[in-house]
């Protein structure tokens, strides 16, 4: 039972038979509120607060050492053993196989989307990140821009890949909606809005990334994803 689980001490499980989600709507956390609606996956959402420090709880840590969130605690896990798991990426990448949607079974698909999901990962997520902190929050005060444009530019370069990719395609994979596109959205979303950047990186240029993003952000389960967990 989910309930035996330490996160469980802290934040307990209404309905422990159900897939459990700690998360905050934030472009990482988003990802796996948005999979989980668009699946349909039953579950039940637990808001982590960073900013009073939650994620640092030792509950919280029982699940995620790394005091990050998105995590997870599915009871009824491969083979129907409860699995935890933290990577808002690595968590995409169960639920869809849990689920059997948004990840080709192509091998050849499915790699190629896992090798967009690694780009975002490591790429996107990072550098529009450091953005965010340069352009909206404690870096803003720094008199030396070079950090900020350093990571504008970058983010700025990983844009045009995006619209490079998207010429021609609806989604990062063509036709169909993927968990390429899920670990995205929110991360776009936020570099043009919340962290005030548009201008910054020439958002108007990319007329494929913002056509792309109109239609992702159209979606029913993306909006609904995007409010879970928010307070």
């Amino acid at each position: 039972m989910a309930v035996n689980h330490p996160i469980f001490s802290r934040w307990p499980a209404r309905y422990p038979d159900r897939l459990q989600l700690f998360s905050l709507p934030t472009p990482n956390g988003v990802k796996v509120g948005i999979m989980l609606e668009e699946t349909g996956l039953a579950y039940e959402p637990h808001r982590i607060d960073i900013m009073a420090n939650e994620n640092h709880d030792p509950a919280f840590l029982a699940i995620n050492p790394n005091g990050k969130i998105p995590a997870i605690y599915d009871p009824d896990g491969p083979g129907g053993r409860p699995l935890a798991l933290f990577e808002s990426g690595a968590i995409l990448l169960y639920l869809a196989d849990k689920s059997g949607k948004f990840l080709s079974t192509d091998p050849h698909t499915r790699y190629e989307t896992i090798q967009w999901l690694m780009w975002q990962m490591g790429g996107v997520g990072p550098m529009f990140g450091q953005v965010g902190f340069f352009n909206k929050f404690a870096g803003k005060a720094y008199e030396d821009k070079r950090p900020r444009d350093r990571y504008v530019a970058e983010s700025a370069r990983l844009l045009g890949v995006l619209e490079q990719r998207l010429a021609g395609r609806d989604w990062v994979m063509g036709t169909d909606y993927s968990i390429a596109d899920i670990s995205l959205l929110g991360w776009v979303r936020n570099l043009i809005g919340f962290y005030e950047a548009r201008e910054l990186v020439g958002f108007d240029r990319f007329v494929h990334v913002q056509a792309w993003l109109a239609r992702g952000l159209a979606r029913p389960g993306v909006q609904r994803g995007l409010e879970v967990t928010a307070a």
